[in-house]
């Protein structure tokens, strides 16, 4: 795997994670007030299910 393709990967996150920042900023700011809401351990199920689902995604697109 080239250094350049994983770099590029992570400019893309950057780039989806400012859409909705700049297109709705104030629904970004109650959600991140859900957010302070929101259990830990209801976070962490959260986090761990999207890392699964997208390794899972980034295997089966690789093969």
């Amino acid at each position: 795997m080239d250094g350049t393709l994983v770099l590029q990967a992570l400019f893309l996150v950057l780039v989806v994670e400012g859409i909705p920042l700049f297109l709705a900023p104030g629904r970004m700011r109650a959600a991140a007030a859900m957010l302070i809401q929101t259990s830990d351990r209801y976070l962490r199920v959260t986090g761990l299910v999207f890392m699964v689902l997208g390794a899972g995604m980034i295997f089966v697109l690789s093969r």
